[in-house]
């Protein structure tokens, strides 16, 4: 199995075809036992359960028939959950407290290897090589897993700040729902 990361917009809990689509590409692997990494690490502890229960729906929602396991991650044992992990999902939320929390750990790129990881609006920011966010006001470097410079919950505006990305990359730019595959 090749790694593979799926970068998202933005609001993968939300119900529609496109957010469902979204799960079952995540779920498309040739295993029939899954487990499954819950990071919520761009968002505030307190809320890890509601977070949980509404990807859980999702994923839950979109299973053609495979067992799966499900788990939340918690910073101190996040290189071990990852490693026994089939699929690591990173929710979205406060796009540079998750880019904080993942430049703590040295060694991702081994731990990723062979799994699917996908990432919506800040989960796909910090996968990306380069980023602007509006809310965060400027460019910033994510961990380089997929090579684009993006722009998630995209409505035609901003592009230009990509500009100031000094990479020669592919532009990713994500509206709400939609999501691109890297292997």
């Amino acid at each position: 199995m090749t790694t593979k990361f799926i970068l998202h917009g933005g609001f993968a809990d939300h119900i529609n075809e496109k957010n469902d689509k979204f799960f079952q590409e995540i779920l498309n692997t040739d295993k029939e036992q899954l487990k499954i990494l819950l990071v919520y690490f761009a968002k505030e502890l307190s809320r890890y359960d509601e977070l949980k229960e509404k990807s859980l729906n999702q994923f839950k929602k979109n299973n053609s028939e495979k067992d799966l396991g499900f788990e939340v991650a918690y910073e101190d044992k996040f290189i071990e959950q990852a490693q026994k992990a089939d699929i690591i999902y990173f929710h979205g939320g406060k796009t540079l407290k998750l880019l904080d929390t993942l430049k703590k750990y040295g060694n991702l790129k081994e731990v990723f290897q062979k799994k699917t990881v996908a990432g919506e609006s800040a989960g796909a920011y910090v996968l990306s090589t380069c980023f602007y966010t509006k809310t965060e006001k400027g460019i910033f470097k994510g961990l380089g897993f997929a090579p684009v410079k993006t722009i998630c919950h995209y409505i035609g505006e901003n592009r230009e700040k990509l500009k100031d990305c000094n990479e020669d990359l592919e532009e990713l730019l994500l509206p709400d729902y939609e999501y691109k595959v890297f292997n």
